[in-house]
């Protein structure tokens, strides 16, 4: 196989790695009712006049199933962070003792879980979607390659053939994490 087949499918496949990445860290995005640290991470907040991520200015812990603590290493980012949660889309009202904010996750309602199981399905589509997205690109090249004599017609099709396997595999990656999601929110 040329060197410009392996040069083409080795960055397709770092990409499409990436892309899987991104879309399981999307998911683990998704609130289930249990606290997870992931879910406030990357929630920005305004401190010492810049937008900080509260993994920058705070220290996560899980007390309980249902709860996180926010502990701000500054005492006085501690209204910041309150407000950038109480703005975000959690849908969750953190409750403050002047050191720390607890936050509790109620149980998830029937129609919640519905609704985040449809988001999650959208995000996965998303995912696919740059999964796609890259084997285009991909193609281009080798197509490119091909019209340049780089590469013969054979050596197309089956480069062509190798990176349509590694698309498939990659999607299927992504409906694996999107089912595991997806059995972890209908979990009552």
């Amino acid at each position: 196989m040329s060197e410009l087949v392996e040069l083409v499918l080795d960055d397709a496949k770092d990409r499409m790695t990436k892309a899987i990445a991104h879309a399981r860290s999307e998911f683990a995005s998704v609130r289930t009712g249990r606290a997870s640290p992931q879910l406030v991470e990357r929630l920005t907040a305004e401190a010492y006049g810049v937008q900080m991520s509260v993994q920058e200015l705070a220290s996560i812990s899980i007390p309980e199933s249902r709860q996180l603590l926010i502990s701000p290493h500054d005492p006085a980012n501690l209204e910041a962070i309150e407000k950038a949660i109480r703005n975000s889309d959690l849908g969750l009202s953190p409750s403050n003792d002047g050191r720390t904010l607890r936050l509790n996750f109620p149980p998830l309602t029937e129609e919640r879980r519905k609704e985040l199981v449809r988001l999650t399905k959208k995000m996965a589509e998303d995912g696919k979607i740059a999964l796609r997205n890259i084997r285009r690109e991909a193609r281009k090249e080798l197509e490119s390659g091909e019209k340049d004599k780089q590469l013969s017609s054979d050596e197309l099709d089956r480069a062509e053939k190798r990176l349509d396997q590694m698309t498939h595999a990659s999607e299927g990656e992504i409906d694996s994490a999107v089912a595991d999601k997806e059995a972890e929110l209908l979990e009552v």
